[in-house]
């Protein structure tokens, strides 16, 4: 099996809610998604998807993955997709870093080599727990009751977790309306609901201080990204009991291992295209299964294409160490592709098809911005 053709295609990807608030002033109303579609020499079809949070998230945009795509596409046109590793190993020679630009590449791979072995990816990567995985809600800050009524409605079409977006500036009500979106969205919490409070980097230690200081007694809560640096999350996690996540700063295998090193976190973010796809999120996922860090697994947006990596991926992770995954459909009303994965119990299970088993519209896809071949 040989790589013949490499097509990219570019959707808009509005968000559902309107506005998306993050820390430090940061709205997004709408994302620039890129597709890879992979062909193979026995006509197989393979698909990734990467969608950047924007351009003042991490260190990618939209027009920067097509781009680094166009220059890795060359070196990997003939290469047998089902050697990931070695596929990966080209792109690392042929461009150091840029993740995102290499992530729908990676997991179209994955894809391929489901359906040429007739096997789910999740089979591939390790094996399905056979569980259900729990859903977490994306909620962008807002006032207190707003969020709330989110967080109710999420809770309503069977999602139990929820992601609470925090991080405003002093001038906007810093840490006290931050504690006070917290403790709303706290209020009607139900048994078995996970609430991770999501600074996205964007806290200086003395507000993500100020703002764990304000919490009511006994909030059971994770603290997601407090501080954007090294050095700032050391300082707050050595002065507080509430356990951490990192994800802006978990975006390799080699920034996992420093987490452990130096016991900066209680667990990571997992998110696929920021890791640089499937292949380095498994290795990231062993990481953390060797070192008890718990996990959630996402990606930075995106839609069903996005979605199916995530399900596969977080099927391989123990179920102790797995909190939730991030549902990217709900996030955008633009349907690009089928990928038969409902939202039953609280939880969601992979079709048991080959490959990713998603299946793209491509009315809504349109024609390709770019081919290689």
């Amino acid at each position: 099996m040989k790589i013949t053709q490499i097509d990219v295609f570019q959707v808009d990807l509005p968000y559902s809610g309107g506005v998306y608030r993050l820390s430090g002033g940061r709205e997004y109303r709408s994302f620039d998604s890129t597709i890879v579609r992979l062909t193979t020499d026995d006509g197989l079809h393979g698909w990734g998807e990467s969608t950047p949070f924007g351009s003042n998230y991490i260190a990618t945009h939209p027009n920067g993955i097509r781009s680094a795509i166009e220059l890795l596409a060359p070196t990997l046109l003939g290469l047998d997709p089902r050697r990931t590793e070695r596929v990966n190993e080209t792109m690392d020679l042929a461009l150091v870093g840029h993740h995102s630009a290499k992530s729908p590449i990676d997991v179209a791979c994955w894809d391929l080599f489901g359906k040429s072995v007739d096997l789910p990816v999740y089979d591939l990567l390790g094996g399905s727990t056979e569980t259900r995985i729990p859903t977490i809600s994306s909620i962008g800050s807002g006032s207190p009751e707003d969020m709330r009524s989110r967080v109710a409605e999420h809770r309503s079409l069977g999602f139990r977790g929820h992601s609470i977006k925090i991080g405003s500036l002093d001038s906007e009500g810093g840490p006290a309306l931050d504690a006070a979106r917290v403790a709303a969205c706290l209020a009607d919490r139900q048994d078995g609901e996970f609430f991770l409070v999501d600074a996205n980097g964007g806290m200086l230690p003395e507000a993500a201080l100020r703002f764990l200081n304000l919490l009511p007694d006994g909030a059971d809560i994770v603290f997601e990204q407090p501080c954007s640096s090294w050095r700032e999350i050391a300082s707050v996690r050595a002065r507080t009991s509430v356990p951490i996540i990192l994800d802006e700063l978990a975006d390799s295998e080699a920034s996992v291992i420093n987490i452990v090193a130096n016991d900066l976190a209680d667990g990571v973010g997992l998110k696929i295209s920021k890791a640089g796809g499937l292949t380095k999120s498994r290795r990231t996922r062993d990481i953390c299964n060797a070192a008890g860090l718990t996990m959630s697994v996402q990606d930075s947006w995106g839609a069903q294409i996005a979605f199916a990596a995530i399900v596969h991926l977080a099927h391989t992770v123990p179920e102790q160490l797995l909190r939730c995954i991030l549902d990217a459909r709900t996030t955008t009303p633009v349907v690009l592709a089928e990928f038969d994965a409902s939202i039953v119990d609280g939880g969601v299970v992979a079709p048991n098809e080959p490959g990713l088993g998603v299946h793209p519209d491509m009315s809504v896809l349109g024609v390709p911005v770019a081919t290689y071949k």
